[in-house]
């Protein structure tokens, strides 16, 4: 027998043995992720739907006060920047699983991602126009081109680009905020304030107001998707290759020194650098000191979303892991229904389609409501998944990607008996 290479790691279990080993229990740790995922991205997205100011660095006209501080302060310091990137590495992960699924059935890979993305990419756009301008599918889809082109880079070479995207990032941030500060810029402009009065009045409107006022935005959105999200969301996607090639999550038992090591550099380095974040975000907006927070964010952000995924698979593989997993894990195989759900939702709750609520429920109430919604849906998605094999729109994407009529029910066991 030859020797394997010492770049090559240890031998990668066959497909049918790690489904033995891992089995359900494996793809629900995933799924539990992504729902825990989900939440946190309803976290920070509620807060963009719910008021036009957010991200202007102004304060909404009657909303502020200590109890707004705080609650601004804590979502920017545990949720913006962080849920994304875990999101993207499961997407990363996934898709190692897809290929393997396709080589066990000798199947053409490339053209069916090919159709998912472009599923994913029409599902984002209609999100954009109708519901939230903030949509990230469109940019899933985008970068999986990217993923799609490097699905045969080895996992260390994975790892390597990844680190280097997330370095080059912040030394572009860092940059910039040189600049800012020897400029002596870094103000808000004047305009803000009537443009996102201007904004609040569209969103209250009917729904023709509504779609424009996410047409307006549309420009601003897409520039911080692809200047601030993009090479941080290719980079987890980047890892989750890695990861996905070497079988992490198949087998959390073996992997707990090194689930506890991300912790302590999660919960230490990554929340200190969130913490200058969400100082600079709230306190001193549109400033060089902003957007150096922003560049120290790229670096922090990976680690403190790294604790979050280790803390979730921790418990997942502890006493209450059955419960955790129950919890997380129906809303995280029905992430595409939930998270076109969550926007539905917000826009009936916050625009002109329903109440017409922007700009006039406070952040802690909007911290409740996102909290509602996402238990309503680890409920609503337990029962749908009960009777169904997929969420809705999971199922047209499958349907779509597959070029075949996806099963509707769940396929029964042999001995199961019928309800």
């Amino acid at each position: 027998m030859k020797a394997r290479s010492r770049t090559q790691g240890p031998p990668r279990p066959p497909a049918a043995a790690e489904q033995r080993q891992g089995g359900g229990a494996r793809l629900a740790q995933v799924d539990a992720l992504r729902g825990f995922a989900l939440f946190g991205i309803l976290m920070v997205n509620i807060t963009y739907m719910a008021s036009a100011y957010h991200g202007t660095g102004l304060e909404d006209p009657g909303l502020g006060g200590p109890v707004t501080e705080a609650v601004r302060l804590l979502v920017a310091l545990l949720f913006e920047g962080k849920f994304f990137l875990l999101f993207s590495f499961l997407f990363g992960y996934s898709f190692t699983l897809l290929l393997d699924s396709a080589e066990r059935r000798h199947a053409a890979f490339v053209p069916g991602f090919l159709r998912r993305l472009t599923g994913l990419f029409a599902f984002g756009a209609v999100h954009a126009v109708l519901l939230f301008s903030g949509d990230i599918l469109t940019l899933y889809a985008v970068l999986g081109l990217i993923l799609l082109a490097l699905r045969g880079i080895r996992p260390r070479t994975a790892v390597r680009i990844a680190v280097a995207l997330l370095t080059v990032t912040a030394i572009g941030y860092a940059l910039v905020a040189l600049a800012i500060a020897e400029s002596g810029g870094g103000t808000i402009p004047r305009s803000a304030a009537s443009a996102a009065a201007e904004a609040t009045e569209a969103l209250r409107g009917g729904p023709v107001s509504v779609i424009g006022a996410h047409l307006e935005a549309l420009p601003d959105m897409a520039f911080l998707l692809i200047f601030f999200q993009a090479p941080s969301a290719l980079a987890a996607f980047l890892l989750g290759l890695a990861a996905g090639r070497r079988r992490a999550l198949a087998d959390t038992d073996r992997h707990q020194r090194i689930l506890r090591r991300l912790q302590w550099a999660g919960f230490t380095a990554g929340l200190g650098g969130a913490l200058v974040y969400a100082d600079a975000s709230v306190n001193h907006p549109e400033s060089a000191y902003q957007v150096f927070a922003m560049g120290l964010d790229v670096i922090t952000a990976p680690l403190l979303a790294a604790a979050y995924a280790a803390t979730v698979l921790r418990l997942a593989q502890g006493r209450h892991g059955r419960a955790v997993v129950t919890a997380l894990a129906p809303a995280g195989r029905m992430s595409l229904t939930n998270y076109l759900g969550q926007s539905l939702v917000c826009a009936l709750l916050f625009t002109g389609y329903g109440a017409a609520l922007v700009g006039r429920v406070a952040p802690i109430g909007v911290a409740a409501i996102a909290v509602t919604l996402f238990t309503a849906q680890t409920v609503a998605s337990r029962w749908w998944l009960k009777r169904h094999a997929y969420g809705p729109l999971e199922w047209l994407l499958r349907a779509w990607t597959t070029l075949s009529v996806p099963p509707w029910r769940p396929r029964v066991k042999p001995g199961t008996p019928r309800r």
